[in-house]
């Protein structure tokens, strides 16, 4: 039966200096990570599918390759506000977590909007972009009839206003929710299409690396290009 051990045993046999350089230079904390890379940790997660308990602990490890596998595997509607608000805090120093590990949990979770509100409220750099990337996750999947869409063109609108002033990831992650409304909630795809032609360009520092930061006006219309708009997704999980 795999313990916490086995699987940390596993993951250090499964790293490679080179990915772990490659987090490195996306800002990930180098000294917490082996270097496995995504690839190799979904053949790991296939092994212990539905081990919720055990993906809890493995995340309690506060190494990143294992944080990452525990979002692969993790039951996000079996946790508490505390596990999540406990999950979103360790998540510092590592976008790469707090930004699809913990967002991927926390849609899950039946209290998902009040938590993406609470987060995207929290001076902690980390945390609000986890709220914001939460937030992106649950308009992304869920149907339009559930959501408040008065609420969102009101989130819109404070990206507006804030993102010039917003701390680097929480830029990039307010850019990605409108990206995401204008996707996923036909309703208001003309109204984020408005906003993101308002904040334009958004600079972020991403590190020594060649990403770039999508352009919202240009991605909403690739979108509708493809005629995608509005075709919502059963997970945010990658």
């Amino acid at each position: 039966m795999p313990t916490v051990e086995s699987i940390m045993l596993r993951l250090e046999s499964m790293g490679r200096e080179r990915t772990r350089r490659m987090y490195e230079r996306h800002g990930m904390a180098a000294d917490r990570s082996f270097g496995v890379s995504v690839a190799d940790l979904k053949k790991v997660a296939k092994t212990i599918k539905g081990e919720h308990d055990l993906a809890c602990a493995i995340y309690d490890t506060g190494n990143l390759d294992a944080m990452y596998l525990a979002g692969m595997v993790a039951d996000g509607s079996r946790m508490t506000r505390k596990q999540l608000d406990g999950w979103a805090k360790r998540a510092e120093g590592m976008s790469m977590i707090a930004e699809n590990t913990v967002a991927w949990v926390a849609v899950e979770n039946p209290h998902a909007r009040e938590i993406a509100l609470k987060w995207i409220r929290s001076r902690r750099e980390h945390v609000a972009a986890a709220g914001w990337c939460t937030y992106s996750g649950i308009v992304a999947t869920a149907p339009d009839a559930d959501l408040d869409l008065k609420e969102i063109e009101d989130l819109l609108d404070t990206v507006v206003r804030e993102i010039d002033r917003a701390e680097n990831r929480v830029r990039y992650t307010m850019n990605g929710f409108v990206i995401s409304v204008g996707a996923y909630v036909e309703p208001l795809t003309k109204r984020a299409r408005a906003a993101a032609a308002r904040i334009g360009v958004v600079s972020v520092d991403i590190g020594d690396t060649a990403c770039k930061v999508p352009l919202a006006t240009a991605y909403i219309d690739k979108i509708e290009g493809m005629g995608r708009i509005g075709r919502k997704r059963k997970t945010i999980r990658c």
